[in-house]
């Protein structure tokens, strides 16, 4: 047998080995060399790392800020009035090698796990003690700020850093939206009552109002519907007098004549006079003048 053919087989070995004792560690990740499981180096720069083959692994795990949304839960504020709240936290795996120690094999979504549960006790201890109010307020970054402060607290011995926590949602129990909306339907429908008797007050004001006016104009009307009537009886009677001064005897004469014409006119032509009165002293003076 060749040299050449027992060197190949050598030389296959040697490249296999060297291939395997080469890794890259990524710019976006961490990574640990282990060896039978226990931690032998942390690899935390971008670039080429080696390892011994087959005895040692590597176990990389994420260096980016990854994101965790919380279950929904039901939170007990003072004022007994419960809500259900949504939240999500950002968080990095800052000791990678306390992070292998916490978590152990199960990796990220272990880790994942357990920030869940730090992050719920949280939520409950932070938002239990304040009222509900408060959790509703647009303004309640300090109570998120304590969140994510007592979290942090917590995480550190997971390895991990809190970064922030952030509220979503904030909705009541559906049982409690139920009662919450009859009362507010009862309460609006109280206020349109309300406002209803208030409008038909508002119109029986104005209508009075507007009766009051008619009243006091009809009756400035008729006021002075009689002064003017009155003003022009007075002018005349003025009249005439005046006539009446110039020439009285042609005064009593226009007199009877309108007297005449009113009264025998129509059916109203039978009197019953004596004939000697002075009604028909014109006409008498007329027949004696034709004789």
């Amino acid at each position: 047998m060749s040299r050449s053919t027992l060197l190949l087989p050598v030389v296959v070995i040697a490249i296999v080995a060297i291939l395997s004792s080469i890794f890259i560690v990524d710019e976006r990740e961490k990574a640990l060399v282990l060896q039978f499981g226990q931690i032998r180096d942390v690899k935390e720069e971008p670039g080429l790392s080696f390892k011994i083959p087959l005895i040692q692994e590597v176990v990389r795990y994420d260096d980016r800020i990854l994101s965790r949304d919380v279950e929904p839960l039901e939170v007990t504020p003072l004022d007994d009035r419960r809500l259900v709240v949504d939240a999500f936290a950002r968080y990095r795996i800052a000791d990678v090698r306390q992070f292998r120690q916490a978590v152990g094999t199960g990796g990220q979504e272990s880790g994942a796990r357990r920030l869940d549960g730090i992050l719920r006790d949280e939520l409950r201890a932070v938002l239990g003690s304040v009222s509900s109010n408060d959790i509703l307020s647009s303004d309640r970054a300090a109570l998120m700020l304590r969140i994510r402060n007592g979290a942090r607290a917590e995480a550190r011995g997971l390895g991990l850093d809190v970064i922030d926590v952030r509220l979503k949602a904030t909705d009541l129990p559906r049982e409690n939206l139920d009662a919450t909306f009859s009362r507010m339907r009862a309460e609006r429908e109280r206020e349109a009552t309300d406002e209803r008797a208030r409008g038909r007050e508002a119109a029986q004001r104005i209508q009075a109002q507007a009766d009051r006016t008619v009243v006091e104009l009809v009756s400035d009307a008729n006021r002075q519907s009689e002064i003017i009537r009155g003003e022009a009886d007075a002018k005349r009677n003025a009249i005439f007098a005046e006539a009446f001064g110039k020439d009285p005897e042609f005064f009593e004469f226009y007199r009877s004549l309108n007297a005449y014409e009113k009264s025998l006119k129509g059916n109203n032509s039978t009197m019953v006079l004596s004939p000697d009165s002075e009604f028909f002293n014109y006409l008498n003076s007329a027949t004696a003048g034709a004789n």
